[in-house]
């Protein structure tokens, strides 16, 4: 039996094939068209990646690019290693190149925020040394609507504020999500379509895990209950308050530029000026300052303590926050590092 020619392997065009590829194409034409441009994916093995990694070999070389792959191995399972070798075999038989294999040592200690966390550091950290390696564009993300579903469910179970509901940016930097318009049902049928065999993760059906509850019971019961369309509906409210956040923030960073001075003894923003403003951009210039001239990322309490000096002043003496002390002196809110005082 004569061997297949490439047009015989090529996998028909099915509409699941037809939408990631098109999420990717869109993607793809942020950036200048150049043989010498790479993007890599970072292939985890399972459908998502892996549909992923098959829509960028395809639409790369489309747009005058070069594709390869990244493959994280966190070593946290007992056949990790066999899986990364596999997903780099599978990322070679599509074409991409480089194909690149990392593993990691992921710290789960205290102060890691668990080892979901501590995977995510450690893996984001590795993507982006290989970028840097590599001198890649972008390093493209599986991520789909149904995980940004899940992360706005988490953010509001866990009362972290708006910035939380945002969601996962399509780009973040050099990181870019092109499936998060495209569901998990599509990914899998890609990867069937195109006789893909993913790998799947033994964590994602592991009720251990809250992502992995949200996944199974909350967004279904949503579904049954609400009727269908809660995935959709929570990717569009994470569009629209990401779309507001940005917005709120870039008044921040203009008004800061007015209202705030060095201080002999730290930074110190006009009392006057705060008042003036709301709260959602009183308390978004507040958390800027620390964060930028302290390195500390203020709570919602911290940064409304902080704010009360200014909306419910009776002659407090100031407040101590991480490192930092703050107190209202001549019209001003000043920030002073402990260590200074």
């Amino acid at each position: 039996m004569p061997p297949e020619t490439p047009s015989e392997r090529r996998p028909r065009l099915t509409p699941a094939i037809a939408d990631v590829r098109r999420a990717v194409r869109e993607s793809l034409e942020a950036f200048p068209s150049s043989d010498d441009a790479l993007v890599l994916v970072a292939l985890s093995g399972g459908p998502d990646s892996l549909a992923l990694a098959a829509a960028a070999a395809f639409e790369a070389p489309r747009r005058g690019m070069r594709a390869g792959a990244v493959i994280v191995d966190h070593g946290l399972q007992r056949e990790s290693a066999t899986v990364a070798a596999k997903a780099a075999e599978q990322a070679r038989g599509l074409g991409l190149e480089p194909v690149l294999v990392r593993l990691v040592e992921v710290d789960a200690g205290p102060g890691s925020g668990g080892p979901e966390a501590a995977a995510r550091a450690a893996r984001y950290t590795a993507l982006d040394a290989v970028r840097r390696e590599t001198s890649s564009v972008a390093v493209l993300l599986g991520h789909t609507l149904d995980d940004q579903a899940e992360t706005v469910l988490l953010g509001l179970a866990r009362g972290a504020g708006a910035s939380s509901l945002h969601g996962m940016a399509p780009v973040s930097g050099a990181f870019v999500r092109p499936l998060l318009g495209i569901r998990r049902s599509s990914t899998l049928a890609a990867c069937a379509d195109a006789g893909l065999e993913p790998w799947l993760d033994p964590h994602n059906v592991d009720t251990a895990f809250s992502r992995v509850r949200v996944r199974q019971s909350v967004l279904p019961t949503l579904e049954r209950e609400l009727g269908p369309g809660m995935a959709e509906a929570l990717a569009r409210t994470a569009d629209q308050l990401r779309e507001d956040g940005d917005a709120l923030d870039h008044m921040a960073e203009e008004t800061i530029e007015e209202i705030v001075e060095h201080a002999e003894a730290g930074i110190a923003i006009s009392i006057g000026a705060l008042t003036a403003n709301p709260a959602a951009l009183r308390n978004r210039i507040i958390r800027h300052v620390v964060s930028s001239e302290f390195g500390v990322s203020l709570s919602r309490a911290q940064t409304l303590a902080a704010a009360a000096l200014v909306t419910e002043w009776h002659g407090q003496k100031g407040v101590d926050l991480p490192g930092i002390r703050v107190v209202r002196v001549a019209g001003k809110l000043v920030f002073q590092a402990a260590s200074d005082i």
